[in-house]
């Protein structure tokens, strides 16, 4: 019973610090310190996204302000680990997904492990695109889409610009390296 007690005190306090920071992230990005509002926000200040004001918005979380696709909406999203899975709506897919992942791993086991919020990669799917293939494969769109590693390599284009349909520049690559 005491090792418990300590345990549970120990996590107690974990998640007062835990708590402590999201607050302070919250104070930055302007919305709950959560994964997604937290990858938005980066994705829209190093791609110059326009966030939509209301994040409950279905399909897309904003349009790009600049560059090649600007006026394309965008559905941002951050995965701690990149297990070859993307969350589409199937009723309302966004014109391009925007994915910001941690490493690659596979689809086994969370128990052990931890999943720290880093960017190792990123990566631009045009979904009319991406949406054809998938049903060629008749693969169930949604959450948790199939998507094979051919389609993850050439929708890169952070750390390796393999997808050129948004150029990555020297600067951003510089803002992206401080999440890793």
């Amino acid at each position: 019973m005491c090792i418990f007690m300590d345990e549970l005190e120990t996590l107690g306090e974990l998640i007062k610090t835990k708590n402590d920071i999201e607050n302070k992230i919250s104070q930055i990005i302007g919305r709950p310190g959560l994964q997604g509002h937290i990858g938005e926000f980066i994705a829209g200040k190093i791609f110059d996204l326009e966030l939509h004001e209301d994040a409950t918005k279905r399909g897309n979380d904003g349009v790009f302000r600049s560059g090649p696709l600007s006026g394309k909406n965008v559905n941002v999203k951050w995965y701690a680990k990149r297990e070859n899975f993307l969350d589409i709506n199937p009723m309302d897919p966004a014109e391009y997904y925007l994915v910001l992942a941690g490493p690659k791993t596979s689809a086994a086991s969370s128990r052990g492990t931890s999943r720290p919020l880093v960017i190792n990669s990123v990566f631009l799917f045009e979904s009319g695109n991406l949406i054809t293939q998938l049903k060629k494969r008749t693969v169930k769109i949604g959450i948790a889409t199939s998507v094979t590693q051919e389609q993850w390599n050439n929708a890169e284009i952070f750390p390796n610009q393999r997808n050129i349909l948004l150029p990555v520049t020297e600067k951003q690559k510089e803002l992206l390296r401080h999440f890793q």
